[in-house]
């Protein structure tokens, strides 16, 4: 029996070797899926595309500088007071977040990021033209990027529309901008294929981190903007009356601890590119909109390991995190040039951080409220669950945050924030519990991006647009 066992031991260890020695397999996508992409007509879906933050491109309309989207001499610089005050969200003491405007606007969706470099040449850094390519197999086609240089489309007709938006502003203000987007693309399509003017038709959305949280708000309330009293619009599901499937890839629905990394530290973008200061990213309401729930216990104090409520403008000032830095002060001079003290830097500061965190709340509120979405929405997941992501920080007595757990994820969201699980904070249970109702969930072995060039994502995304039935009868109009 031994020698059995031993001889079983040497076979299982031969054929190891042997499967680590074969090539990968990858799935011929061509094969697979040019025919249906060819052959299903005008039961095609159109595609809106939603990238994450960073994602879209931003410009001055007043002045046509280049607000985000490359590190070049044509680019702003945040690091000096007027690239500063172009990055960052005005701040007025006792003006509403919606009220605040600077003339910058989202002009096209981020598909490569310019970064030169002293003496060194221009070279792009991939972002989310891999979603677009993935899609371009299956005979998508976004006419903004078929030309020379960009994805190469073999479709005949625009049946793929990119989403850009200013990522700085709040959740809620970009589902408005959601709706006109896909009330444009619905008015296409019904010119391309002769439909009336009332004739309905339905679109899917590809949404990629913060991109997601706007496609959940507006499949929730449509076109409509948290109000600034603090109440909560009804969940009536106006959006997803739009909408067939909405594909959530890297969605931290539950939040990121790097959300607060970033605006207490700031945000740096490797080491030859510019370092974004703590007070210039503390001006923009997104930022705030992706910390994680208080419930789930993700930011401890650390000798105790008792929660601490991040969302409370005192704890901001005890710590000296973001705006209420002391050493964010010459930043803040920057951004408020008019103020006549620190004084009066550190009150209108403080007015902006207290706003953005009760509307970071009410967002959370807004997006965990329960509701049954419509029988026809089809709400699809792909998350990362292969690389350690932080997961829990501790703050010291100083204010300073250190990573003390990791968890399962794609190295920005952890698993259990893409799936929404209300086990984090509370009592384990075997099955997952989570108030969004999904219709199926994949986990891609790749990084927060990398997983938008995965081939398994590119092959799943296109079953799920091309071949797989629908809820809705898979037709675009009804």
């Amino acid at each position: 029996m031994r020698g059995t066992r031993g001889q079983l031991g040497t076979l299982c260890v031969v054929a190891l070797i042997a499967g680590c020695a074969r090539s990968v397999l990858r799935p011929d996508l061509g094969e697979i899926y040019d025919r249906p992409a060819q052959q299903i007509g005008d039961q095609r879906t159109p595609v809106i595309v939603l990238p994450g933050a960073l994602g879209s491109k931003l410009e001055n309309a007043r002045n046509g500088t280049l607000v985000w989207g490359a590190f070049t001499p044509r680019a702003v610089d945040a690091g000096r007071p007027a690239g500063a005050r172009e990055i960052a969200i005005p701040m007025v003491e006792g003006i509403p977040l919606t009220d605040l405007h600077d003339g910058v606007l989202a002009t096209g969706v981020l598909d490569t990021l310019r970064v030169k470099v002293g003496i060194l040449p221009t070279f792009g850094l991939a972002a989310y033209v891999d979603i677009m390519r993935s899609l371009a197999v299956g005979d998508y086609r976004d006419a903004t990027l078929g030309a020379p240089g960009g994805v190469d489309y073999g479709g005949l007709h625009t049946t793929c529309y990119q989403f850009a938006y200013d990522w700085r502003r709040g959740v809620s203000e970009n589902a408005l901008r959601l709706h006109e987007s896909i009330r444009a693309a619905q008015d296409g399509i019904r010119a391309a294929r002769g439909l009336g003017p009332d004739d309905p038709v339905r679109v899917d959305v590809v949404a990629h981190s913060m991109g997601a949280l706007v496609a959940r708000y507006y499949l929730r309330y449509g076109p409509h903007v948290l109000s600034d009293d603090g109440s909560l619009p009804e969940v009536t599901w106006e959006g997803a009356a739009n909408v067939s499937r909405a594909i959530l890839v890297s969605p931290p629905n539950a939040g990121s601890v790097k959300a607060l990394d970033r605006l207490v530290r700031g945000w740096g973008f490797g080491t030859f590119v510019r370092h974004y200061p703590a007070a210039v990213i503390g001006t923009m309401p997104a930022i705030y909109q992706l910390l994680p729930r208080a419930r789930h216990r993700r930011v401890v104090e650390a000798t105790t390991r008792e929660p601490i409520d991040i969302f409370d403008p005192d704890e901001w000032e005890h710590r000296g995190w973001g705006l209420l830095d002391p050493e964010q002060d010459e930043v803040l001079s920057w951004l408020l040039p008019n103020a006549a003290s620190r004084e009066e830097r550190r009150r209108v500061g403080r007015d902006h951080l207290a706003k953005c965190l009760r509307r970071a709340q009410q967002l959370q509120r807004a997006l965990d409220a329960p509701a049954t979405p419509p029988r026809h929405l089809e709400l699809h997941l792909f998350a990362g669950d292969a690389a350690p992501t932080p997961s829990v920080l501790t703050v010291h007595s100083s204010g300073e945050l250190t990573i003390v757990e990791t968890a399962p994820g794609d190295e920005v969201v952890t698993r259990d924030s893409a799936l929404m699980d209300e086990r984090v904070g509370g009592t384990w249970v075997p099955r997952v519990r989570s108030p969004i109702d999904w219709t199926g969930v994949q986990f891609i072995h790749e990084e927060h991006l990398g997983i938008t060039r995965s081939i398994a994502f590119t092959d799943n995304l296109l079953y799920l647009l091309l071949e797989a039935p629908r809820t809705d009868s898979g037709h675009a109009h009804h």
